[in-house]
């Protein structure tokens, strides 16, 4: 599959259509909506705060042109937004043909669907569904700094053809072996970022260690109760993303919880908010307690007083309450 469609230009979009034009030699199309920031941007400067958008790269805001270009199509939206888009990529013509590769991370706030279900209730074949995912920022990988990312599908031929495709020097590639467990990790890594902001803001940075691992093992509780192999949660798509997540100057989930907690505004895009909103009715569906989900809700949701020392008190406490629960033994 040398033709491939990145639909969504925006950070991880623009990277992607980068990384396959330009390491993997693939003919790749970068689609955007006209009149949208990112693709403005691209279009009247050939680059972003990314990345250059190579001459091999065609961008485009034309959809149907897109899809029926490709012969593989890799979405990078925003997450909340995937349902009615997939319906408008469906409507292109031959779209239903092709694999769709997912390479963003979230979980439907309405409906608690990982975003794998959601593209096969709109109507994408379920065999031609994978996702991408996993630990990486793109700063790090322009200026040449390696990492391992997952790919995973229910069509075992189909994620190791990508992964054995898309591997690079820069980019190593796992296959996945727990669809459900892949995608509600990937997706929970950027609850527990926001939850790793606030302590930070809070100046409280030492508990990041106990948040990893009672994080972790809250994750894998949930994953269980879907069904998947709560293993999944130790793996890459979730712990082994920590690190550019909860640590990270690039995590836009750890910045928006540490500027939240000292009471400013993040200007740009934190799939784990609402994905804390999706995360809270899946444990209230399920039965499985979900504390520290619970906790950043609370605190992305919460009016706020007027006063920053009064939001930085009410957003702590709530957070102290996570280490003020009985005494339980520790697994």
């Amino acid at each position: 599959m040398d033709k491939i469609s990145v639909l969504g230009c925006g950070r991880w979009g623009s990277f992607i259509a980068w990384y396959l034009a330009v390491r993997k030699g693939k003919q790749v199309w970068s689609w955007g909506p006209q009149g949208d920031y990112a693709y403005e941007v691209l279009k009247n400067t050939g680059k972003n705060e990314y990345v250059a958008l190579d001459k091999s790269i065609t961008l485009t805001s034309d959809l149907e042109a897109a899809v029926a270009r490709a012969e593989l199509l890799v979405i990078s939206i925003s997450s909340q937004g995937l349902r009615g888009f997939i319906r408008k990529v469906l409507a292109c013509r031959g779209a239903k043909t092709k694999p769709v590769v997912l390479c963003m991370k979230g979980i439907e706030a309405e409906t608690g669907k990982r975003l794998s279900q959601i593209c096969a209730e709109e109507g994408v074949p379920p065999e031609n569904i994978a996702v991408w995912v996993g630990p990486g920022h793109i700063q790090d990988f322009t200026a040449g700094i390696p990492n391992c990312m997952v790919i995973d599908s229910s069509n075992v031929a189909l994620k190791k053809q990508l992964a054995d495709d898309f591997k690079s020097e820069l980019i190593r590639f796992y296959y996945g072996n727990d669809v459900i467990g892949t995608e509600i990790g990937a997706a929970a890594k950027n609850v527990m970022g926001i939850a790793a902001g606030i302590l930070d803001g809070g100046g409280v940075s030492t508990l990041k260690g106990p948040l990893m691992s009672r994080g972790a093992r809250e994750v894998a509780r949930l994953i269980e109760a879907l069904g998947g192999n709560g293993l999944s949660a130790y793996g890459l798509a979730h712990l082994g993303d920590y690190e550019t997540t909860l640590f990270s100057r690039h995590s836009h989930n750890r910045m928006y919880g540490e500027m939240l907690v000292k009471g400013q505004k993040f200007e740009k895009l934190a799939e784990g908010v609402m994905t804390a909103a999706a995360m809270k009715k899946l444990g209230r569906d399920t039965g499985v307690e979900l504390p520290i989900t619970e906790a950043v809700y609370d605190v992305c949701f919460a009016e706020h007083p007027q006063s920053v020392e009064e939001w930085k008190n009410l957003c702590m406490d709530r957070i102290a309450q996570l280490f003020s629960r009985d005494t339980k033994f520790e697994f």
